[in-house]
């Protein structure tokens, strides 16, 4: 397996790192896209980083450390990279660092139309615990639960 790069996004200026981050998200979260500003923000209270394989990026991940909310780990591979073992390697990573943080319960949250990302984390061992719809949106997010 080829090993990534993972790089920060810091919480100040707009970066390269925190513009491909926003790529990857809103690509992938197309229902609700973050402008620079949002994952400024984004980036102050959670651990946001990129993948990178040879230089270019092939994955973003968010971990939301736990508070009074269980943590979430969200991985995201681009759709052109996915099922070559980068997505586990991204999750692996996130999962580490929610549990470095005191993370006893790890939720993530995916996107009902990606199937693909369903997928994974059923795979990974999560279970479905509730779908909504954001205000002024059609397609639900799933979150689902570590088991």
């Amino acid at each position: 397996m080829t090993d990534l790069r993972f790089v920060r996004v810091q919480a100040a200026g707009s970066e390269a790192t925190a513009l491909d981050w926003q790529h990857i998200h809103n690509l992938i979260i197309p229902t609700a896209p973050l402008s620079a500003d949002e994952v400024a923000v984004r980036a102050q209270r959670n651990i946001l980083e990129v993948a990178f394989l040879d230089g270019v990026p092939v994955g973003c991940s968010t971990v939301r450390p736990p508070t009074s909310e269980p943590a979430t780990v969200i991985a995201r591979v681009l759709p052109e990279k996915r099922r070559r073992g980068f997505g586990a390697q991204i999750y692996r990573r996130g999962l580490a660092k929610a549990r470095e943080l005191g993370a006893q319960v790890v939720h993530t949250v995916v996107l009902a139309t990606n199937d693909d990302g369903l997928r994974f984390a059923r795979h990974h061992g999560f279970v479905e615990i509730e779908r909504y719809v954001l205000p002024g949106d059609t397609i639900a997010f799933v979150d689902l639960r570590l088991a």
